[in-house]
């Protein structure tokens, strides 16, 4: 049996993308079964109860050469801690190459697209197997979730065909009032905590290479009420601060996207960011906020400048 799971604090792609992959592996003579590793965003739930089924399981403690399929990631700060010791077999992904390494040949699908869900489509096609109206539902909604419904500079021409596609498979025909209850139920935060916020869609990244390398953590909070989450601005920065302290990063940004407006405004735990994202993005920091305007995407637009500030550095 091959486990398949996508990355930490999950998105819907990833929960998506895990459960149709597994789907896809077993229907072409692969046994798979889908998993998370950790806790879902508000949105996800709703897909799942959108689309009758239940949460894939947390992923078991794995003994070493376990075979495992990963969708949505392939670095390791970003999956579960001993995937060094676990046999990889599959990756579907459509982030950069990360530092993944591999102890056999593996199956590897890679596209510049701005879901998970529109590689598996093609995978589907390639196979010549039929898409399935739960399956067509839940990578329909990876899709519009990661393109915040073709908002994102990530979308292309491939995610809106595939959107078009699995809407009709799906049965869904009002595909904007959809994606509007995905983002609403995303929105509804209610008294979640500031650590639970910060955790939702957080990533660490490495910028820097030898001695110069920095650990940094980037956490994106998308929503269609940003007045709530930039109102318990102290909260959260108290919890960045926390969260840079214990796990030793150099820095921790959450950005608060408007997903109407299609605005960031990026929430800076220390002056130490603060100088950062005034040179990395030209933007001065004023009381522990930095307006990054149009840059929405955490993968096309935030880490790369990032990548590019920290390379000048050294």
């Amino acid at each position: 049996m091959l486990f398949v799971f996508g990355h930490q604090n999950p998105d819907t792609d990833a929960i998506a993308s895990a459960l149709v992959y597994a789907s896809y592996l077993t229907r072409t003579g692969t046994p798979a079964l889908a998993y998370r590793i950790g806790e879902m965003n508000f949105e996800t739930p709703f897909v799942l109860q959108a689309a009758g089924i239940e949460a894939p399981p947390r992923l078991p403690e794995l003994a070493e050469g376990t075979a495992v399929a990963l969708v949505d990631h392939n670095e390791t700060g970003q999956s579960v801690s001993n995937l060094a010791q676990l046999n990889v077999t599959h990756v579907v992904d459509h982030h950069k190459l990360g530092d993944l390494q591999t102890n056999t040949p593996a199956m590897l699908r890679f596209e510049p697209v701005g879901s998970c869900g529109t590689i598996l489509l093609r995978l589907y096609r390639e196979a010549n197997l039929s898409v399935e109206p739960l399956e067509a539902q839940l990578m329909l909604s990876a899709i519009l979730s990661d393109t915040l419904h073709f908002r994102s500079p990530t979308t292309t021409e491939a995610d809106r065909e595939a959107v078009e596609f699995l809407a009709s498979v799906a049965g869904i025909d009002d595909v904007a009032s959809y994606a509007m209850q995905m983002f609403a139920a995303k929105s509804d935060l209610g008294d979640t905590p500031a650590e639970q916020i910060l955790a939702m869609d957080y990533k660490e990244f490495t910028f820097g290479e030898g001695d110069d390398a920095q650990r940094w953590g980037l956490g994106v909070t998308e929503t269609t009420n940003p007045g709530y989450v930039l109102g318990r601005q102290d909260e959260l920065l108290a919890a960045m601060r926390r969260l840079k302290d214990k796990e030793g990063l150099a820095g921790v940004m959450l950005s608060v996207v408007d997903i109407l407006e299609e605005h960031n405004e990026t929430l800076v735990a220390s002056e130490q960011e603060a100088a950062v994202v005034l040179g990395a993005f030209g933007v001065q920091t004023e009381a522990s906020r930095a307006s990054l305007g149009g840059m929405i995407s955490r993968k096309k637009q935030l880490v790369p400048a990032l990548e590019a500030y920290f390379e000048q550095q050294g």
